[in-house]
């Protein structure tokens, strides 16, 4: 789907669980290609949509039919940098099946979205605008709206919870998934990524250290006031284990609402038994109270 950030067109994922109406969809032709799109008017914003799978078997527990229904969110920030990593569509599957409407922002420059992305600096804004956005929409529990940031994704999902930390448009809950926490221990430890962080950042950790600390989980942490999961595996090789450790002791000493889930042996991401588990843990701890 296309929806506005600042002033660009931006691209993300929206995926409906089984049951969720959405009444005002109208069918559109895209002028520019033969596509059928579908479009749905919230306030002032309007939507352009294209549809990727009709529908997934449903699961019986979770169908709803009354239009009135409101569902819980997810909004779920990807990982990686421009094409490198990208929005997990299996990942999305398997995240709407627990009954959840699923919002994945591609960041703006991905996927034929304006911009470019500036990991976690103001592709930020394509999430709080995703966040804004949901809030608008009658199908949507806006008291239950919760953010996952995997990997780099991590910068931008604790950013918007902790812009909206307080009052009626405060996020539900938060889930860290191999998340990064300190964006300078990043660049010295992943001598792959140097040239890249060097290139969107402007520089290195002693040159610009204002842009490293401003993309920083940890330099933010003090303003989370909503629940936060941390899930992390103890063998990761691409965001060090000690990122979610340090996110974890820090909040704790602080007194956060923080639980911890370490997964022994996993790497970054984890093998498919693990993952699975580690999927029915988020909602399980997403459903309580």
């Amino acid at each position: 789907m296309t929806y506005s950030s600042d002033a660009l067109r931006v691209k993300g994922y929206l995926c409906l669980p089984d049951g969720c109406s959405l009444p005002a969809f109208s069918q559109l032709e895209d002028p520019h290609t033969s596509s059928a799109f579908q479009s749905f008017t919230v306030t002032q914003e309007s939507m352009q949509m294209q549809q990727l799978a009709s529908r997934y078997p449903p699961v019986e527990q979770h169908t709803m039919d009354s239009i009135d229904t409101r569902w819980p969110v997810l909004i779920y920030c990807r990982g990686g940098l421009g094409n490198y990593g990208g929005v997990n569509t299996t990942w999305l599957e398997q995240f709407v099946r627990k009954g959840y409407i699923v919002f994945a922002p591609s960041y703006r420059g991905n996927e034929g979205g304006e911009g470019h992305d500036e990991y976690g600096g103001r592709d930020a804004e394509d999430v709080h605008a995703a966040y804004r956005l949901v809030q608008e929409w009658p199908f949507a529990d806006t008291k239950r709206i919760s953010m996952m940031g995997f990997s780099r994704g991590a910068i931008n999902a604790v950013h918007t919870a902790t812009t909206y930390n307080e009052g009626p448009q405060q996020v539900h809950k938060l889930v860290l998934w191999s998340g990064v926490a300190d964006v300078e221990r990043t660049y010295h430890e992943r001598t792959d990524l140097r040239r890249t962080l060097k290139r969107v950042l402007g520089g290195t950790p002693r040159s610009v250290p204002e842009a490293y600390l401003a993309r920083s989980p940890l330099s933010k942490a003090h303003k989370l006031h909503c629940p936060v999961l941390i899930m992390h595996g103890t063998s990761d090789t691409q965001v060090n284990y000690s990122h979610g450790t340090r996110m974890y002791h820090w909040l704790k000493r602080r007194g956060a609402n923080v639980t911890f889930h370490a997964y022994g042996g996993q790497d970054h991401r984890f093998q498919e038994s693990a993952h699975e588990a580690a999927v029915n843990n988020m909602f399980d701890w997403l459903a309580a109270p």
